[in-house]
């Protein structure tokens, strides 16, 4: 198969990212927003692997502290506010309740624990933790009987998916280029710059060239790596968990979210999840090598609904999953015999020297840190990048983020006084889905037949349009699971007709 070469000698871009997870996407954004000629290719969709099957959590990590990991502890609370503050439309502060037992530590050891939590977050303006009666209370109405004390704490819940799509949106508002569904399959070192060969989903190919190279494939990281300069020393381990979900009907009432010790040792979450549902997670289940398509095992639905059993006077049934997902985190491997305790830190390593053009391999991570690391492997690079621009992304909204200081319920009053005709319930979902991009899906419609076609679930075609033009929407589970949770509440006659739509854009396109 014949290769398109550019013609130029000049390497086409300063960067060339492997991969669109929340760590390629948030290192994408920062690299264009410092001056550097970025191209970001991933093998599927944004966020189409673990970025969008995560707990969908931005926090400190309150388990890390029985592991002395203090840093990042510290490292995570500080992202926290940071994210807080530039994706306000897609964090939200979220209270955890947990109710103890008589087999975990003592109570005044938790609320040391909790105390220690809230003191590494530096003046966070989240609520601090409490100790907590919880017979004849809402945090406690959902519980067995004999939970008659715990406690409370505060960390951020996000859409994990969004918040990745929107790294890569304004990445390339500052000039990155954006190939999905594209694989590297070939790169080799030209002096000072890398010949990299990228196929598209239709198989065919092209040649670009890059001075760096920024292997940020999560799971395939180690292949990824080993493809390009061949196995050996220089490189990292990686332990390969799959972590599952379960989301099932609203369990309880109330905003709360609950952390479950289990028997075993392991901590579940119960989360509410886009307004009527409870969201269930995660399991652990070691991997030799990673999947493309992870699915969840009936023994880990069992699982969870066990967990949540041996708390909930009323349980979910395995009967009553709506929607399950699994995903692969890709920890770095520092040799810890179970998943539980392996650290969530990150690892880099750059192959190639001063004279040669550098490959970058990032092994581990967490979502809540991915900012902070992308400023770190720019950091890592400086020496092949002497004009690179100061760190910034702390300071600037994610597309959509600017609310101003009426935050949400502003931007929900604005929207309404805008268009009065539509449903509050669907600005409120447009409002959290874009924040205040929402006008432009929205454009000059005033009724929900301005909209075009009605998928179900509060999905119409002015959106799904606006997603195929500006966030590479290509497929339907891209706008049902991934820029949207939609497909909860769309059945399959809704589905087939939104393939169809989709369909007709690609052809029109």
């Amino acid at each position: 198969m014949k290769v398109r070469q550019a013609a130029s000698t000049e390497p086409a871009y300063d960067l060339l990212i492997i991969g669109a997870g929340i760590n390629g996407a948030g290192l994408a954004r920062d690299a264009a927003g410092r001056g550097l000629r970025v191209l970001i290719v991933d093998q599927g969709d944004i966020a189409g692997a673990t970025s969008s099957t995560s707990t969908k959590l931005i926090h400190g990590g309150l388990r890390y502290l029985e592991h002395y990991a203090f840093g990042l502890v510290r490292e995570s609370l500080a992202e926290r506010e940071t994210l807080l503050a530039i994706a306000p439309h897609l964090a939200r502060e979220q209270r955890f309740v947990i109710p103890h037992t008589p087999a975990q530590r003592p109570r005044w050891m938790i609320r040391l624990g909790l105390a220690l939590y809230d003191g590494l977050a530096r003046g966070s303006s989240l609520k601090r933790a409490q100790a907590l009666a919880l017979r004849g209370t809402p945090y406690g109405e959902p519980l067995r009987p004999e939970f008659t004390h715990g406690f409370a704490y505060s960390d951020l819940a996000t859409d994990d998916a969004r918040l990745t799509l929107l790294n890569v949106v304004s990445a390339a508002q500052l000039g990155a280029k954006v190939m999905t569904r594209t694989q590297l399959v070939g790169a080799r070192r030209e002096g000072r710059e890398w010949k990299a060969v990228l196929q598209a989903a239709d198989g065919t190919q092209q040649e670009c060239s890059a001075r760096i190279l920024a292997n940020v494939a999560g799971p395939w990281t180690v292949a990824v790596r080993e493809a390009i300069v061949g196995a050996g020393e220089g490189g990292e381990s990686l332990r390969l968990v799959k972590g599952s979900h379960i989301v099932v009907p609203r369990l309880y009432a109330g905003e709360q979210a609950y952390l479950l010790q289990n028997d075993d040792g392991r901590i579940a979450f119960v989360i509410p999840f886009e307004d009527d549902f409870s969201l269930v997670g995660t399991t652990e289940v070691p991997l030799d090598a990673p999947e493309a398509a992870p699915q969840i095992e009936s023994a880990e639905t069992d699982y969870l609904c066990s967990v949540v059993g041996r708390f909930f006077q009323a349980p979910p049934d395995p009967s009553q999953v709506a929607w399950s997902f699994a995903g692969i985190r890709a920890l770095y491997d520092d040799g810890q015999g179970n998943a539980s305790a392996v650290s969530r830190e990150y690892r880099m390593t750059v192959d190639g020297s001063a004279q040669e053009a550098p490959l970058l391999s990032i092994y581990g991570g967490k979502l809540t840190t991915y900012r902070h690391l992308a400023e770190r492997v720019l950091a890592r690079l400086q020496p092949w990048l002497p004009d690179l621009r100061p760190p910034w992304s702390a300071a600037v909204h994610l597309p959509g983020g600017g609310l101003g200081p009426r935050g949400l319920p502003g931007l929900l009053l604005e929207l309404a006084g805008k268009y009065p005709a539509l449903p509050p319930d669907l600005l409120h979902a447009l409002a959290r889905r874009h924040g205040t991009r929402a006008a432009r899906v929205l454009g000059a419609a005033q009724t929900e037949a301005d909209l075009g076609e009605h998928f179900g679930g509060g999905l119409y075609a002015a959106e799904v349009d606006y997603m195929a033009a500006h966030e590479w929407a290509h497929e339907v589970d891209d706008v049902l699971w991934r820029r949207t949770k939609c497909g909860l509440r769309i059945d399959a006659t809704g589905r087939a007709r939104l393939a169809r739509h989709l369909d007709e854009k690609r052809q029109t396109a």
